[in-house]
């Protein structure tokens, strides 16, 4: 009723505002609203808004902004293809879009403010009661409590047992056995029974799911709570199997063609803009010494295999070093003068560009690491224990870790895990914003020319 009534409320303050008397007009404004009202209605349904998650803790904003603007959408094709109005002036229709928008959106954080107070004074929708007063019960008991939500209040256990087979924390919340179980439920009392005896004891979860399911009662199988450790906030199905989702490529469904389209146009672009600093580079490099202009090197990219890294040559082409065993340092006889300048101002790294646009690299990722670097002599997958996980994506030109200020020597063994850790941070939070942030940030970054050698 609240959604029906914040998408047709607008409708009067746009007859306020425009000033409507004639009767049929009115009629028809409000033929309008109260469609646009039931429209929203079933799309938030469709949206699922309606169901459990509503009495969870979650904001649900996002959501309930897509489902509006569905609804809206929806709305505006319904008044242009049957005229229901003869004019809506897009200043009315965009105060109508923003107004039902706030209305909606703070309905909800209302919503959530009153679960809140209700949950304080000991009021749920569904009371709730473990069976089994387990390890894995007392462990999801914890949790319930920690995360309190309207939709769950936990009454205690009921276990069969002894109390002096119970361990002695969770005594205190027993209640009965399952004899007073079933009494509360034909009592309605109960709504909800999480069943959290071990997966081995096969025989008394037969038992009691063949009992519970002649009671109107809605069960739970509560799952270990250990996994929840390690696994994923998501279930998938496989072969109609729900299970817990461990681990996941960071870039799915669209998300890796809209990559792929930001690292042709950007590298396009930046070719572009860039050719002329590239070609003088070029010439300055055979002037300076002798050998090729580009220095290619094979590093690890996307998945650990094995790429070929383009960087103009900052150092005499003799004393090349092709799986970087020893790291540049400050002063290092091996680099050119006209390397010295390109290396520290990372112009160096701008025939990367070819590598993304061949799809080897990214404009932004983890930076790709030699064969042989090491931090405090020891190899970067031995001083960090997740260091094989950057490989998840291809690695970039820049990267989190390098606007963070960590570029250059990895001398110490912290440089390397900060790195890991902000390489880590973006691929686990990875979108088109934070990749144009990073590349606002780069500028700055390279103009410092801290780090580098």
């Amino acid at each position: 009723m609240f959604h029906f009534c914040a998408a047709m409320a607008p409708a009067l303050l746009i007859l306020w505002l425009m000033q409507v008397h004639a009767g049929g007009a009115i009629r028809t404004y409000l033929a309008l609203s109260a469609a646009a009202g039931l429209l929203t209605v079933l799309v938030f349904g469709a949206f699922g808004l309606y169901g459990r998650e509503m009495f969870s803790n979650q904001l649900m904003l996002r959501t309930t902004v897509v489902a509006w603007s569905a609804s809206f959408g929806l709305v505006l094709l319904l008044h242009t293809l049957f005229r229901v109005i003869a004019y809506l002036p897009i200043k009315m229709a965009v105060l109508w879009y923003g107004a039902t928008l706030l209305l909606l959106l703070a309905g909800r954080l209302v919503m959530l403010i009153f679960f809140q107070r209700q949950i304080r004074q000991g009021h749920f929708v569904g009371r709730s009661v473990i069976l089994g007063a387990t390890e894995n019960g007392g462990r999801l008991a914890r949790h319930m409590q920690q995360n309190a939500d309207i939709s769950s209040g936990l009454l205690g256990f009921i276990d069969d047992r002894a109390p002096d087979r119970i361990d002695s924390s969770l005594r205190p919340q027993l209640i009965g056995n399952f004899a007073l179980l079933e009494q509360l439920i034909r009592a309605n009392e109960v709504d909800q029974v999480l069943m959290a005896l071990p997966a081995s004891a096969e025989s008394r979860n037969h038992h009691y799911v063949a009992l519970l399911r002649k009671m109107p009662v809605e069960v739970f199988l509560v799952p270990e709570m250990q996994a929840f450790n390690y696994a994923l906030p998501r279930v998938a199905e496989i072969s109609d199997v729900p299970m817990l989702v461990v681990s996941e490529p960071p870039l799915q469904g669209w998300a890796p063609a809209y990559k792929r389209a930001e690292d042709l146009v950007l590298a396009s672009l930046a070719l572009l803009l860039l050719s002329p600093l590239m070609v003088l580079v070029a010439a300055l490099i055979k002037l300076d010494s002798r050998g090729p202009v580009l220095f290619r090197q094979r590093r690890y990219g996307y998945n650990q295999q094995l790429i070929e890294v383009y960087k103009f040559r900052s150092m005499y082409h003799d004393q090349r070093d092709m799986d970087a065993a020893v790291q540049t340092r400050a002063g290092d006889p091996r680099v050119t003068r006209v390397g010295r300048f390109i290396r520290k101002s990372s112009i160096d790294e701008l025939p990367q560009l070819f590598n993304v646009l061949a799809g080897s690299m990214s404009m932004v990722g983890p930076r790709p690491h030699a064969t042989a670097t090491k931090a405090a002599d020891i190899p970067f997958e031995e001083a960090v224990a997740d260091y094989v996980a950057r490989h998840k994506v291809k690695p970039g030109i820049t990267g989190l870790a390098q606007v963070h200020g960590y570029r250059g020597e990895t001398d110490t063994l912290e440089k390397i895990q900060k790195r890991v850790e902000y390489d880590l941070a973006y691929i686990e939070n990875w979108s088109l914003g934070l990749d144009i942030f990073i590349l606002l940030r780069t500028l700055p970054a390279v103009l410092s020319m801290k780090a580098a050698y």
